[in-house]
């Protein structure tokens, strides 16, 4: 009886032991698949935002979506991204003719469970704006995502660049610095002209 019984228990060891590891298997796959999910979508949303796509944007973010833009704006919203992307990108006063980006993760996402991730990173994007200046830029982003129906979607997305080290900046710096050069060049003239107007009345 008592061999019946360790034989028993040794059965019930190895089966427990058996379905661990399936569960362990199970759940590193499921892992796998969900960053893998997480994967495809980023490559969607570059493809999309790089071809100037807005349908396809709009198809892989939730409907409450929050994007937070570089310039400080926050549309939220499916109809309030494409309202922004409108006003910045066409018609006879936009902003932008063009822009591509390189979105480059920190890491892998962080899966807070099955169904929210959050994703950091960085940005090599190119722009071409409506006045023709090209500028290069180092950004930053922070997205926040959501698996609804089994697929994942953008929920909130946060992008930023260092105020202190921009071309922007760089630009603005250059523009000023040519205006104070060319009024300081102006009041040289002025100076002169007036000097040599005085020394001719001295003179007189």
């Amino acid at each position: 009886m008592r061999g019946i019984c360790s034989l028993l228990v040794a059965t019930l060891g190895m089966c427990g032991l058996a379905l661990a590891e399936e569960v362990a298997v199970t759940a590193g796959t499921t892992v796998e698949a969900q960053h893998e999910g997480l994967r495809k979508l980023q490559a969607t949303m570059e493809t999309a935002l790089n071809s100037r796509d807005i349908d396809a944007i709009l198809a892989n973010v939730d409907e409450k979506v929050v994007f937070t833009t570089m310039n400080g704006d926050v549309a939220r919203g499916r109809d309030a991204i494409r309202e922004y992307f409108r006003k910045m990108m066409d018609g006879p006063d936009k902003v932008v003719e063009s822009v591509t980006s390189d979105f480059i993760p920190d890491d892998l996402s962080i899966l807070l469970d099955d169904h929210t991730a959050i994703a950091t990173g960085k940005s090599d994007d190119h722009y071409i704006l409506a006045d023709g200046k090209k500028f290069a830029i180092n950004g930053r982003w922070t997205a926040v995502l959501v698996r609804k129906e089994g697929r994942w979607l953008v929920s909130a997305f946060h992008y930023s660049a260092n105020i202190f080290d921009n071309p922007i900046l760089l630009l603005q710096r250059r523009m000023l610095l040519m205006y104070l050069g060319g009024g300081a060049l102006v009041l040289a003239i002025v100076a002169f002209f007036v000097g040599r107007n005085m020394g001719r009345r001295a003179s007189r």
